[in-house]
């Protein structure tokens, strides 16, 4: 975290959020293996572009083509495509990453983070090396889990965009694709420790 903290490092990333056709966001609880934000709970995939890809170096392209990458490594889903991923927005936040495994207080996320959702019904199979746990949660569901972070921990990337904007694209689920804005970008932080 010090190196964060004292040269302001952001480097981009995506979170993903999957609905199914009962309009059920699917969730995973992050392996207790993995460096940061271990055990907790979050939207369906999270990760980073990569700049050796050159489908992953675009922005907005490249948040996308990393979300197909990365939901086939962490959870199995293969038959995402391009054109069902809808960009909503970005975020940028800073979290400490606390939790559980080794030196854990030293990781953190300093992230200029692409907000990406996808309404389709897929199959998973999630590898235990990143996901512990998986269920699929309602919009009533949310709220309660949110009320109740001792039981249900979340990353802070989600616990941003679930009070801030996911209900309102949740309530508008099938129009989602009238609300993305390439141009928009929320300036969002989190400081929790």
């Amino acid at each position: 975290m010090s190196n964060i903290k004292k040269t302001g490092m952001l480097h981009r990333a995506f979170s993903l959020f999957l609905f199914n056709s009962d309009n059920e966001l699917l969730m995973q609880r992050r392996s207790p293996q993995k460096i940061t934000f271990p055990n907790l709970y979050t939207n369906t995939c999270c990760s980073h572009p990569l700049s050796t890809i050159p489908l992953e170096i675009d922005d907005t392209s490249g948040a996308k083509h990393a979300a197909i990458r990365r939901v086939k490594d962490e959870m199995g889903i293969t038959d995402i495509s391009y054109e069902d991923i809808h960009f909503m927005t970005r975020i940028i936040y800073f979290g400490a990453s606390g939790g559980t495994c080794a030196n854990s207080s030293t990781w953190g996320e300093h992230e200029l983070d692409h907000v990406l959702i996808v309404k389709k019904d897929v199959d998973f199979v999630p590898n235990p090396n990143e996901v512990s746990e998986t269920r699929y949660i309602s919009r009533s569901e949310l709220e309660e889990l949110l009320e109740n972070e001792e039981e249900f921990p979340v990353t802070p990337w989600f616990r941003i965009i679930a009070r801030s904007m996911l209900t309102s694209w949740w309530d508008n689920i099938d129009k989602v694709h009238e609300m993305s804005d390439e141009r928009f970008t929320s300036l969002v932080s989190s400081t929790r420790e």
